[in-house]
């Protein structure tokens, strides 16, 4: 972990040494930003040396990390990150779009971007020698953190909303963790799991919180300044002059954050050349970023979430300014979308072979309203993210669909319903 030297509070920017603060700044409980020693990252590793590797993993940015190699080979643990991007030309076509992929986090271990976090933060638990690690969850950073942890062993515990889906569930006690259900709100589970950590000396994984979550979940970034390279629009010795769009679905903030951070490093580093644009995308029922956004603050107000994408759903964000800075700092935007919209967007998904949650194709009905609206235009290179399976919230992949008809075992049925 050469490359560590401390954190940066991304409030009042104060810096500390890696041994002086575990979580938030001690000053005025902003997030903490980790610290990497640039300088010997480039005199140890060139993009050259990544883009050689063989490993199909977010482990393969390894030199570019605050943890040491966590071990576990041939576990789901070594298998999170580096996730296809797909090129759904009809889907470009339907949108007027001449460069449209999807980045497709449901192909990790866990079937959701979570599992970027929970890598790393069971690394760094394992480094420090934390007997529990401990997260509030509406269900996929929960399931993330239960599957990362039973790979290798790791004691986990985990505290979830009652109204989490059962397929969520269903994973986190698969999985072998101890979760509690709450009887209230994802931050009351928040809150409670600090509590708990304090009162017990677990490690807390908590999105939002926890500095080595957004370090986990920054390697989508790394990924997509990798994968488009080889991609029409831009090569391995060019790199097109119109920044590519990047479309997120926002919650908590982190993901957007993350992806974000992965961007400003390579930047540092000096082998991105354009920073991309970054839209964040939130659910009108939980907008509590986007209103600061629009308000041009960054103070966050709470508001009392309610929508159907539950992982996106959110009271009061926990990385809510580094969230707003990722679209204001990269001339990206946030936009707004109803539940309706983001239902209407599942099957759109589906009809291409992407089976998305309802946060995941949160991003991408923000896509088709930024379309619409003008804010893309047809030359603009665009990245939607899906952050999760379908499979997470049949409920309602349900809703977004007609229901399948009951015919009689008979070819005369068929024919019938067929018309024919």
């Amino acid at each position: 972990m050469q490359n560590f030297i401390g954190y940066r509070c991304s409030i009042c920017n104060r810096e500390y040494l890696p041994d002086q603060v575990t979580y938030t700044c001690p000053t005025d409980g902003g997030n903490l930003d980790v610290v990497l020693d640039f300088d010997h990252i480039r005199h140890e590793t060139t993009p050259d040396t990544i883009l050689a590797s063989r490993d199909a993993s977010l482990w393969r940015y390894l030199p570019l990390l605050p943890v040491s190699d966590p071990g576990g080979e041939g576990t789901p643990l070594r298998a999170a990150g580096y996730t296809p991007i797909f090129s759904p030309s009809r889907l470009a076509e339907s949108l007027g779009l001449k460069h449209l992929w999807v980045k497709d986090e449901s192909r990790n271990p866990t079937a959701s971007f979570k599992d970027r976090a929970s890598a790393v933060a069971v690394a760094r638990a394992r480094a420090i020698g934390a007997e529990i690690i401990v997260t509030a969850s509406t269900g996929n950073a929960g399931a993330a953190l239960a599957g990362m942890s039973a790979a290798v062993g790791q004691r986990a515990v985990i505290f979830a909303p009652r109204t989490a889906p059962p397929a969520k569930v269903a994973q986190l006690l698969t999985f072998g963790a101890t979760v509690l259900l709450v009887d209230g709100t994802y931050d009351d589970a928040f809150d409670l799991t600090l509590v708990a950590a304090q009162e017990f000396g677990w490690y807390c994984r908590n999105t939002g919180y926890n500095p080595f979550t957004l370090e986990g979940k920054k390697t989508a970034g790394y990924e997509i300044w990798e994968q488009l390279r080889n991609t029409e629009y831009g090569t391995r010795n060019s790199v097109s002059r119109i920044p590519y769009s990047v479309f997120v679905s926002v919650g908590d903030g982190n993901i957007i954050s993350g992806i974000h951070k992965g961007f400003k490093d390579l930047m540092a580093l000096g082998w991105l050349e354009t920073m991309p644009r970054i839209f964040g995308v939130q659910a009108e029922g939980s907008a509590a970023i986007a209103n600061a956004y629009f308000a041009q603050t960054e103070t966050i107000t709470p508001v009392v979430a309610h929508t159907l994408a539950d992982s996106i759903s959110v009271d009061l964000p926990r990385d809510g300014v580094r969230a707003i800075r990722a679209a204001t700092q990269t001339g990206g935007q946030y936009v707004l979308v109803s539940d309706a919209e983001i239902l209407a967007a599942i099957p759109q998904l589906g009809r291409v072979g992407i089976f998305a949650e309802p946060a995941g194709a949160t991003a991408y009905a923000g896509l088709v309203k930024a379309v619409a609206a003008g804010v893309i235009g047809v030359d603009d290179p665009v990245l939607v993210m899906n952050t999760g399976s379908g499979l997470k919230d049949v409920g309602a992949a349900m809703k977004a669909v007609s229901a399948a008809p009951i015919i009689e075992p008979s070819l005369g049925a068929v024919k019938k319903y067929l018309g024919l």
